[in-house]
């Protein structure tokens, strides 16, 4: 960390907030407050049934492992055609992509299966829709199904803190400030030390059974703890959560999530 110290703690938020795109540097692009496209693209459309359109971030890689698991299940249906979206530059500002995503994230999902062809836009709906399609990776019982959704939103709730603050003032930021790193390290910790007390009496994250709920989770803390988001390993001293890193790696050597990592990879 360059320094401890805070260039802005003298700042007084004003009485109305107004944008700048210069206080947000390269992020203006897609750091905005406001929604819609800033430029007129059709998207591709492939021969398959299933067109992804994602970039190989944790929540797009999440949508490519389940694919890939599907397949790996033998699930022919699940084939796909698989549409890169840089997000750095922008491109799910364009038009057609927020014809299917009026939120602008990625990864979003077109079933042409159905008539009229059917969006699936965020990761967790996306890998719901997925495994009632084709029911496949969820629990059939009541109590393991119920289970493995408690912890997809959970996924879904605490990945911002661990990305969107963690991630942003960590490793992003080009500022290096000492309470935003604080606060989100102590709530990332918690995160983790949340799922290691869980998967000390459990093999996967709803029971012995792998599930979405798995593949939901394992893009942000799974990616973490092995060293290959953010840098901060060391920093979070990940090598304490002991049954979480077991975790961690168990999945990382399914081939299927092996293949999924590299789907729309930049």
């Amino acid at each position: 960390m360059s320094s401890d110290t805070n260039p802005d703690e003298n700042y007084i938020p004003p009485k109305v907030w107004e944008w700048n795109s210069e206080n947000v540097g390269n992020l203006a692009v897609v750091n905005r407050p406001f929604s819609g496209a800033t430029h007129e693209k059709v998207l591709p459309v492939g021969k398959l049934a299933l067109q992804l359109y994602s970039m190989s971030t944790p929540n797009g890689q999440k949508v490519a492992i389940m694919l890939e698991e599907l397949l790996e299940q033998g699930i022919s249906n699940a084939e796909y055609d698989a549409h890169l979206i840089n997000i750095r530059k922008g491109e799910q500002l364009s038009s057609g992509f927020v014809e299917i995503n009026p939120n602008s994230k990625t990864p979003a999902l077109m079933d042409h299966s159905i008539t009229p062809p059917t969006r699936v836009f965020e990761s967790g709906s996306i890998l719901q829709y997925l495994a009632d399609k084709f029911d496949a990776l969820v629990p059939k019982g009541h109590a393991g199904k119920t289970e493995c959704r408690n912890w997809l939103f959970w996924q879904m709730g605490c990945a911002p803190y661990l990305g969107g603050g963690f991630g942003h003032f960590y490793f992003y930021s080009s500022v290096r400030m000492k309470y935003p790193i604080d606060r989100f390290t102590t709530e990332v910790k918690r995160e983790l030390d949340v799922l290691d007390k869980h998967l000390a009496k459990n093999v996967y994250m709803a029971g012995d059974e792998y599930s979405i709920a798995d593949i939901a989770i394992w893009p942000w803390y799974g990616s973490l703890v092995l060293g290959n988001l953010y840098g901060a390993a060391e920093f979070l001293d990940v090598a304490s959560y002991k049954n979480l890193m077991r975790w961690a790696k168990v999945i990382e050597q399914r081939p299927a999530v092996q293949r999924g990592l590299e789907v729309n990879r930049i």
